[in-house]
């Protein structure tokens, strides 16, 4: 029988270097909001946003590699 395997966790990070990881990789956030009564759509939102730096951004729209 094999003997189980220890769980290790991972190193805690900061919070500035989450935020450093989100801006240099970037993240879409994309989400819908409808309000209805009586099956009729009432009011629509629409949510489409790209979080990245400014450098990623230009990367993303010419088509360059990361550095």
């Amino acid at each position: 029988m094999a003997e189980p395997v220890a769980w290790q966790a991972a190193a805690p990070q900061s919070l500035v270097e989450v935020l450093d990881r989100l801006l240099d990789t970037g993240a879409v956030l994309d989400g819908q909001i409808v309000l209805s009564v009586a099956g009729v759509d009432l009011v629509f939102i629409g949510l489409r946003a790209l979080v990245a730096s400014v450098d990623s951004a230009g990367r993303l729209l010419h088509g360059r590699p990361a550095p």
